[in-house]
């Protein structure tokens, strides 16, 4: 048994030392880059609504799916890339949108998955600006949102501003 150790060591030492450190997160100010790519990376299944439970049992929520790097980001002040669909306005801004990862989504092609757009709700409203990709700041929360016993996402951002990304 020493043997096989003595031998293995230096392969170990070889294969850790070649192995890439993790990376540190990347940072916007005070805010943590994240993408799609780590909030849609994963199969999602929303649960089917169950009138029985929805009237005073517990509802189904899915959030067993969500993977332990995605619950990580519940609270956390994040800033993500994507393209806005303007839900509600408010004096010709607007307040309350749905942000998602491509233009085409949607409207124009399928409907996204559950894990695939964030509802967002600013504390001030913001020029409407559809078909362009735009920077969200604010504060993520990760879990299932209900309106009315439906389940309406699982990513909701308390949205502090928007800005254009420079090119």
């Amino acid at each position: 048994m020493k043997i096989f150790q003595r031998s293995c060591l230096p392969l170990i030492v070889l294969l850790a030392s070649a192995m890439p450190a993790a990376a540190a997160p990347e940072m916007d100010g005070d805010y943590l880059k994240t993408g799609f790519d780590v909030l849609a990376g994963y199969k999602f299944v929303a649960p089917p609504m169950d009138p029985v439970l929805s009237a005073g049992g517990v509802r189904p929520t899915g959030e067993e799916q969500i993977p332990a790097e995605v619950k990580a980001l519940n609270g956390r002040k994040v800033v993500i890339q994507g393209y806005m669909i303007p839900v509600k306005m408010e004096g010709g801004l607007v307040t309350e949108f749905i942000v998602v990862s491509d233009p085409l989504v949607c409207c124009y092609g399928n409907v996204p998955e559950m894990n695939e757009w964030i509802v967002v709700k600013m504390t001030k409203g913001v020029q409407p600006l559809q078909d362009v990709p735009l920077s969200f700041y604010g504060k993520l929360k990760v879990g299932a949102m209900f309106e009315n016993d439906f389940m309406v996402g699982i990513y909701y951002l308390d949205g502090d501003r928007m800005e254009v990304p420079a090119s």
